[in-house]
């Protein structure tokens, strides 16, 4: 989506907040004891309170409202039985719809104490989304949204997942421009067009280069097998930067 009016940005900041509203409000449920089924409950309850549907389930018939997965899952995961552990990293990601706007957000929290290692990749996780924002602008390129990350998982000694990519997003859950790659891509030439919108949202890892497909064909697995995070916003390029619209309030 290319925002053209102010009535659209503010159609995309409602839903934006309510996604985000939601992911927060999952992420405070968070504790021991809990099922994935549980907190996707909780996720549910909100986006409908907003009058918002989960985008998971419009656009792809999703078994679940919003996309919950733990430890070796690294993207996709259904909700279910599975019960939540102390020390467990659990990524959460919400996406919905509201008056034919969609916004996207997603982020791994930890659950309780965790091993030091891990609690430094969810930082960096989260400083490598925040650098892929930064490359966010009218006219530049699309490929240093990946280059920036690249160049800060080469330093911090991380790898990056290499096909699990941003996207267009606006009014449907995945649109034009399509894949936005969050590693280095020699051969991408677009640039950034005033008004876009998409998603940032780098997988880092300690050593996991690819996503593969689990047993229940939704579940993402990291391949090799090693601790992944995942940060998502929707964001807007604008000619002064970038406005983040998946913002709580």
């Amino acid at each position: 989506m290319t925002i053209t009016s102010e009535d659209e940005l503010d159609g995309l900041k409602v839903i934006g907040r309510i996604v985000a509203n939601t992911m927060q409000e999952m992420g405070a449920a968070l504790e021991p004891g809990i099922t994935t089924a549980e907190l996707d409950g909780i996720g549910r309850a909100a986006l409908e309170r907003d009058g918002a549907v989960p985008a998971p389930e419009q656009a792809y018939d999703f078994p679940g409202a919003t996309c919950i997965s733990v430890n070796e899952e690294i993207a996709h995961g259904i909700p279910g039985p599975r019960v939540i552990a102390a020390g467990d990293l659990v990524n959460i990601d919400v996406s919905a719809s509201k008056d034919g706007f969609f916004a996207d957000t997603g982020a791994t929290f930890r659950v309780g104490r965790v091993r030091p290692s891990l609690d430094r990749l969810c930082r960096d996780g989260r400083k490598a989304m925040q650098i892929g924002i930064a490359q966010v602008g009218s006219d530049r390129p699309l490929a240093g949204i990946g280059q920036a990350i690249g160049a800060f998982a080469a330093r911090r000694g991380y790898t990056l997942v290499r096909n699990l990519a941003s996207h267009g997003v606006g009014r449907a859950l995945h649109e034009w421009p399509g894949e936005i790659a969050t590693w280095p891509v020699r051969s991408e030439r677009r640039r950034i067009n005033r008004g876009l919108v998409l998603t940032v949202e780098p997988f880092l890892s300690t050593g996991a280069l690819w996503a593969r497909e689990g047993g229940d064909g939704w579940t993402l697995l990291a391949e090799p097998a090693a601790p992944v995070v995942q940060y998502e916003h929707t964001v807007v390029a604008t000619d002064r930067g970038t406005i983040i619209v998946t913002l709580p309030g």
